[in-house]
């Protein structure tokens, strides 16, 4: 669905009386007083008018119809902000004033259940989706200052704010209680969300984890390993550290991706490095791909191990890895049945620029921006829609789904209708699209004019209707 922000006077406002008994003339309140305010964004300017008596928020929702643009920051001239909350009354602002609009940066962040939305530098956020999964948020949003980052568990969010500190919501066992290490979450540079736990990095380069212990939320075995820590990537159940000696430290069940001692000593130059649901691989200096993990979610790359030569990228699906050579081909490995083995579709993937993957496929977009897909029908299958995928930008998967981006800015969905892969409801809304995620089930937009459409299963984020109003006070 596709919400726009309406223009809201505010104020008081007495409506006239309508009785004529005893010879009355009607009576009529006070119409609130207006003001008139030049408001520029770049090299266009207009003028809008607002009810004295509302707030800044009211002549927010004005200047964004005005303009055509939502998720704008209003500023007096002399730089101050103007903060939403506030009344207009009291912002100093006077008829004929001029303000500035500077267009924020909107950024959209997922859980498996639910969507949260902010503006890099903002303090205020909107989730929707499952409540219990971090749809909702108003016990944090006091928290709130200058979020630079937000990213999810299954079932949790966390945010990064511009001092260094961390804020959680969601299912506390999960990462939305991270109570235990707060004192912890100090001078936090980067922070990684697993599928059931959180590991943050410090500007010293340690890591802090929270969470369920034996998934990734317990990294006490090495921590004292965990120094001068650059990157962190997860499976569903563990967490693999890059230290800035291009090493790795691994933690986490040890069966999926936790436990790396079996090829430590070939993690020696390690440029970066990929997962699945539970196994990962790391991108050598030399172009070379070292696995492990449970060998049916990709641990076990011995069969294509040969081929795994000058490998520039690699893609993880739930069950299977695919590497994107120098060349512009394509070597899969994992489970079999799950896109684990591409033989339909290999003389297909040449020039290949970009992989995505769901739970059980993949789709690969080449140099001409048509698009391959191989797995199972749950994105596996793009014949429905293949005639329409054509100068693809950009792949967004979700479990059993595909949205491609093309170059115009319009969208193509495939895979599962109730899941995500059948947008047809709001089609004819998805223009000039600029940012796609999604939950497990459900997709959300950001369009250039900062409008959101959402689609999908509502119960997973991809009804966002009792959230619209939220939408102009970020």
């Amino acid at each position: 669905m596709i919400f726009r922000s309406f223009l809201s006077r505010g104020g008081d406002c007495t409506i006239p009386c309508r009785s004529r008994a005893m010879g009355s003339i009607p009576a009529r309140g006070p119409v609130p007083a207006s003001i008139n305010l030049q408001v520029s964004l770049r090299d266009r300017r207009e003028t809008v008018e607002v009810a004295e008596a509302g707030t800044i928020a009211d002549l927010k929702m004005a200047v964004q119809l005005a303009l055509g643009q939502g998720f704008l920051k209003l500023a007096a001239l002399d730089g101050r902000p103007l903060n939403p909350m506030d009344s207009l009354r009291f912002s100093g602002l006077q008829d004929g004033d001029s303000i500035a609009a500077v267009a924020q940066q909107p950024k959209i962040a997922s859980t498996s259940r639910a969507f949260a939305l902010w503006c890099v530098g903002g303090d205020r956020i909107v989730t929707w989706g499952d409540p219990q999964s971090g749809g909702d948020s108003i016990a944090i949003t006091h928290q709130l200052h200058k979020v630079q980052k937000i990213c999810g568990t299954d079932y949790a969010f966390a945010a990064l704010l511009a001092d260094g500190s961390v804020v959680t919501w969601g299912v506390p066992d999960y990462g939305g209680d991270s109570s235990r290490v707060q004192v912890q979450l100090r001078n936090v540079q980067q922070i990684c969300g697993a599928g059931n736990a959180f590991a943050a990095i410090r500007a010293d380069g340690t890591v802090v984890t929270w969470g369920v212990p034996h998934y990734g939320g317990d990294s006490s075995r090495v921590q004292d390993q965990l120094r001068n820590v650059q990157q962190i990537y997860g499976t569903r159940h563990a967490f693999a550290a890059l230290r800035a000696d291009q090493t790795v430290v691994t933690w986490g069940s040890p069966d999926y991706g936790g436990d790396s001692s079996g090829v430590q000593d070939q993690l020696k130059n390690v440029r970066k490095i990929c997962g699945t649901q539970g196994a990962l691989a790391a991108i050598l200096a030399d172009g070379r791909v070292v696995t492990w993990g449970h060998r049916f979610n990709g641990g076990d790359s011995s069969r294509v191990q040969a081929q795994l030569r000058n490998v520039q990228q690699i893609c993880g699906s739930s069950y299977g890895f695919a590497a994107v050579l120098t060349d512009g081909a394509v070597v899969t490995w994992g489970n079999p049945d799950f896109a684990g083995d591409s033989p339909g579709v290999k003389d297909q993937l040449k020039n290949v620029q970009q992989i995505c993957g769901t739970d059980f496929a993949f789709a690969a977009v080449l140099a001409d921006g048509s698009v391959v897909t191989w797995g199972v029908s749950a994105g596996g299958d793009s014949s429905s829609v293949q005639s329409q995928l054509r100068n693809v930008q950009q792949i967004c998967g979700i479990e059993h789904a595909f949205a491609a981006i093309l170059a115009d800015g319009s969208t193509v969905t495939w895979g599962v209708p109730d899941r995500g892969g059948d947008s047809s409801k709001v089609q004819h809304q998805l223009r000039n699209v600029q940012q796609i995620c999604g939950t497990s089930y459900a997709f959300a937009s950001i369009l250039a004019d900062g409008n959101v459409v959402t689609w999908g299963n509502p119960k997973f984020g991809g009804d966002s209707s009792k959230v619209q109003e939220q939408f102009t006070y970020i």
